[in-house]
């Protein structure tokens, strides 16, 4: 068997071949195209007067796409993050405050969710009574969309930033929830009847014995429930408005600034998956392996 480290370096070295084919598409699929020169000198001319609009020579060859290149892609990158804290108003925020607004209102929603659904996976793994009851409620709720909640909580909250949060609390919950109770509910009956022979208190039970064993499990759930919210977070701020990553695409695209669109859409890649490597690493962290 091939070491881990060996392993490691292969696939970042294959990772890398990838994004420069990747690049190297992009270059050759927005490169500029010359403009054919057919016709009289009228058409020459009028060539050579749109050359001149556009900032280049009569020799530079036109770009035809409307895709933007690699070269537009760096320039706007090098422009947003020389001053990401910029602000100017309303509606001309840096990108840094956007995804801080993005940020603070999933961990808030998200905390909120992991405060609700956590003790209540609890109550659902070790009591199947509860489980059976609650089950039909849980089924229900759990396939609708959390934007679907979006108007009832305008309508509700009358405030875009605390029903955002509140859409991120619906979507964060129900896999928290699942993952708890099923975590909670395959416990080793050995290790319960450990407790049992000893005496243990419920209490101390369910944070020595039960919560270490299910860890990996609720972990799990948490790590599905961040990517949802950080997936919903940027729908529900495109038709909330107002602040945030979401509404900073969407801002960008009325703009017709489709370099910032594509960058935003990169940040939100980078972001999601910085988050799901922090829960990686703590799912990592509290796995027991023999």
């Amino acid at each position: 068997m091939k070491p881990a480290s060996q392993i490691g370096w292969r696939a970042a070295l294959i990772s890398l071949a990838i994004f420069a084919c990747l690049l190297l598409v992009w270059h050759l699929a927005t490169a500029p195209k010359e403009s054919a020169r057919i016709g009289s000198g009228a058409s020459s001319a009028a060539q050579d007067e749109y050359a001149k609009l556009m900032g280049k020579s009569s020799s530079s060859p036109v770009k035809t796409s409307g895709f933007p290149g690699l070269a537009q892609m760096g320039e706007t990158m090098r422009k947003e993050l020389a001053n990401p804290f910029y602000d100017n108003g309303p509606n001309d925020k840096g990108i840094g405050i956007q995804l801080g607004y993005s940020l603070a209102r999933v961990g808030l929603g998200f905390a909120i969710a992991a405060l609700v659904a956590i003790p209540l996976g609890f109550l659902l793994g070790m009591s199947p009574l509860m489980q059976r009851a609650l089950n039909p409620f849980i089924q229900i709720l759990k396939p609708i969309s959390p934007l679907a909640w979006m108007p009832l909580a305008l309508y509700t909250i009358k405030d875009s930033s605390v029903s955002g949060i509140f859409v991120i609390f619906i979507c964060s919950v129900w896999p928290m929830l699942m993952n708890t109770a099923f975590g909670v509910a395959s416990v080793r009956r050995d290790w319960l009847n450990v407790a049992k022979t000893l005496e243990v208190t419920p209490l101390r039970k369910a944070f020595l014995v039960i919560l270490p064993a299910a860890a990996p499990t609720i972990l799990t759930g948490m790590r599905i429930s961040m990517g949802i919210a950080w997936l919903v977070i940027v729908a529900a701020e495109m038709l909330v408005g107002g602040t945030g990553i979401g509404y900073f695409v969407w801002n960008e695209w009325n703009n017709l600034s489709l370099t910032s669109v594509i960058f935003a859409i990169l940040v939100i890649g980078v972001t999601g998956m910085v988050l799901d490597l922090v829960f990686a690493r703590l799912q990592k962290l509290v796995t027991y392996t023999e």
